[in-house]
């Protein structure tokens, strides 16, 4: 992980132990005196002076995207939870890759009928999937796309096995992905870790809960462009700051009630 500079280090310490008022005094001071770092009106924008991403297709025409380079850093951790019955939206591709043969059986949701698809149902009224019946859910970059997020979040409760684990991804900074009109669905939300942590408390009530996010002002900026990931070094990536979410990440267990 790549390490905080000298000036973040400086002005942590300044929230921590200076007074508002005090804090509120050095910032006048930089803004009169041009104590800034770059200073103000040098900034070197490069190939970023531009009103348009550099790829509008989330870099899938440069490379790896860097929210999956996040989504696949996030499932890898918790590799060992896909195992049993495990279910998935739209495809299998991350059960294959990450549950192997821990599966005994895998499941494909989608909201319309297609190719491979074995459950097809809206999660916000899906009382025909029967209740306790997944070890495992992957549910990655959807819930942004559901306009009744805790409707489709107290399905994916109902439906998870007791001691079964939900991974779930959501969009935090990005470009806006779906639009109703042009697209199938829209996408109604971007989420912060904060928000995620309430929506998982209260719809999965006594239940073991990680939150956690990935992503920094660089890998945001770039991501945002359409860079993909091998544009950027590892520790560029992997540097977390959590005041520039890229994708939110949550990993919940299914309280087991005796």
């Amino acid at each position: 992980m790549a390490k905080s500079s000298f000036r973040d280090r400086a002005i942590a310490l300044a929230k921590k132990y200076l007074p508002h008022g005090m804090r509120d005094w050095v910032v006048r001071q930089q803004k009169r005196f041009h104590l800034q770092w770059p200073p103000a009106g040098v900034v070197r924008f490069g190939s970023f002076r531009r009103l348009t991403p550099i790829s509008p297709i989330f870099a899938l025409d440069r490379g790896f995207p860097i929210e999956r380079y996040y989504i696949e850093d996030f499932l890898g951790k918790y590799s060992e939870d896909v195992k049993g019955r495990a279910l998935e939206l739209g495809d299998d591709f991350y059960i294959c890759k990450f549950g192997k043969d821990k599966v005994t059986q895998t499941d494909i949701l989608s909201y319309v009928e297609a190719p491979g698809v074995t459950i097809v149902a809206d999660l916000t009224r899906a009382g025909h999937i029967p209740s306790d019946s997944f070890d495992c859910i992957i549910f990655t970059q959807s819930l942004q796309m559901i306009y009744d997020m805790n409707a489709a979040l107290h399905t994916l409760h109902r439906i998870l096995k007791p001691g079964g684990v939900l991974l779930l991804t959501s969009h935090g900074t990005s470009k806006i992905g779906r639009h109703l009109g042009r697209d199938d669905w829209g996408e109604y939300w971007h989420l912060t870790s904060q928000s995620l942590s309430r929506l998982m408390g209260e719809s999965f009530p006594g239940a073991d809960i990680s939150i956690a996010s990935y992503g920094n002002v660089l890998s945001a900026m770039c991501a945002l462009h359409g860079l993909a990931s091998e544009e950027l070094r590892a520790e560029e990536l992997d540097y977390q700051d959590r005041d520039y979410e890229v994708i939110v990440t949550a990993r919940v267990v299914k309280q087991i009630t005796t």
